[in-house]
């Protein structure tokens, strides 16, 4: 939404620039896909070994059937 408003805002200011971005938005974006996709993956992976790095934890209070304090 606020996007939105900025769009509108800048539409308002100066209109042709507004055009360019609206017909430029699609394309920038599909350049900046690959990255989000190997963001997602990093991000995956990462978590992947902290789960596997903090798994003996885990298994030890569900032994001791501690509860973990947040």
């Amino acid at each position: 939404m606020f996007t939105f408003l900025l769009w509108c805002l800048l539409f308002v200011c100066c209109w042709p620039l507004a055009l360019v971005a609206l017909a430029l938005y699609p394309l920038i974006w599909l350049l900046l896909l690959p990255f989000k996709l190997i963001g997602i993956a990093v991000g995956g992976v990462l978590r992947l070994v902290w789960e596997v790095v903090t798994l003996p934890v885990t298994i030890l209070r569900l032994i001791t059937g501690r509860r973990a304090h947040a």
